[in-house]
């Protein structure tokens, strides 16, 4: 189930704000720039299925987010815990960063945890099946996919280097806890 708790960020222990609803984490994010929306596959998706067969279940939404956002290209990436590189692609965005362009990321299946640094405060957003969530460019934040990785995603891009993360340097991701998602938010 997505959820979203905000801290302040020398409070790590200690939530401010802490929900599952996904009206109010809509309208939280929303106050900060981010976009959060749930989709709905317009047909069934089976285990094992081809990122066109994926695209295609999407295609309306994906479609009206092309077209209201500009983006030039759409893929599907799927992470499983035995990918002898989980450790390496873990790594990767553990750290504050940035982007040059927005970070938008649709979860068809299981999940990942988006961390945003903003102003005072951290945003932990945990991402779920048919969640949508838009960073927008410029947004410090972090991923962590967790240990053992599960997850199938729609990414958007409006540039091939858009996704390149630029690093702060700061230590802040160090100080809040490391994703461990619950057994519902894993992939079948």
């Amino acid at each position: 189930m997505s959820r979203l708790r905000i801290f302040a960020e020398n409070a790590p222990d200690t939530p401010q704000f802490d929900s599952r609803d996904g009206a109010q984490i809509a309208a939280e994010l929303q106050k900060i720039g981010v976009v959060f929306e749930r989709w709905q596959a317009a047909q069934p998706i089976e285990p094992g299925a081809t990122p066109e067969q994926v695209l295609q279940a999407y295609r309306t939404d994906i479609d009206r987010l092309v077209a209201e956002r500009g983006f030039k290209s759409v893929d599907v990436v799927s992470i499983a815990p035995d990918n002898p590189k989980r450790d390496e692609m873990r790594a990767k965005f553990l750290d504050e960063h940035f982007h040059k362009e927005d970070e938008v990321r649709f979860f068809v299946a299981g999940s990942g945890l988006f961390t945003l640094h903003v102003d005072d405060k951290v945003y932990e957003i945990e991402c779920v099946k048919d969640d949508l969530i838009a960073v927008p460019d410029g947004a410090l934040h972090w991923f962590d996919m967790g240990a053992e990785p599960h997850f199938v995603a729609i990414r958007f891009f409006t540039e091939p280097d858009g996704w390149v993360g630029h690093f702060t340097g700061s230590d802040i991701a160090q100080k809040f806890p490391r994703y461990e998602p619950e057994t519902s938010d894993k992939v079948a």
